[in-house]
């Protein structure tokens, strides 16, 4: 090999190596942001858990009650269940983020002594009152959905209205 060949050579693996290594480190991967339909479905099946759970303590403090709430309970079981079938696999490790606009407000949760059917029928009236924004971001399957479970919890107003505490 003649010398001409040999400094050749190394000057094309020197530029090759310095093309493979910058000097300047390259910007970390960001992960993406998450899917505004997953934090949406993420949202209302928290928010469904919740009124699940109100429920279940007015059952536990009315149990005079408890045979008059438990359709409606059950009601919002069915709903929690059509949510959740909605959310993407491994959607799980979504974080958590802020309620998006038009969910209804987290209220400080009644202890059980202290549930009654007029705090079932101001959660219900809150959350329905809060469908009609939701549906603005959502995709139209979860639209309808939306507005099915929306109107549910509006007749659930005025049937509480016939349960007395």
């Amino acid at each position: 090999m003649t010398r001409r060949a040999l400094l050749g050579s190394a000057a094309a693996a020197g530029l090759a190596v310095a093309g493979c290594s910058s000097s300047s480190p390259e910007p970390a991967a960001t992960p993406a942001p998450p899917d505004p339909q997953t934090v949406l479905l993420t949202a209302l099946i928290a928010d469904k858990e919740r009124l699940v759970s109100l429920y279940g303590r007015a059952v536990a403090a009315l149990p005079g009650r408890a045979a008059a709430l438990e359709p409606f309970r059950q009601r919002h079981t069915a709903h929690l269940e059509a949510l959740r079938a909605l959310l993407p696999p491994r959607s799980g490790t979504v974080p958590a983020s802020p309620a998006p606009p038009g969910s209804p407000p987290a209220s400080p949760s009644p202890s059980a002594s202290a549930v009654s059917v007029g705090d079932l029928r101001n959660a219900e009236r809150r959350a329905a009152s809060a469908r009609p924004a939701q549906m603005a971001t959502a995709s139209p399957a979860l639209s309808q959905l939306l507005a099915s479970i929306g109107a549910c919890e509006a007749v659930h107003v005025v049937a509480l209205g016939r349960v007395r505490d």
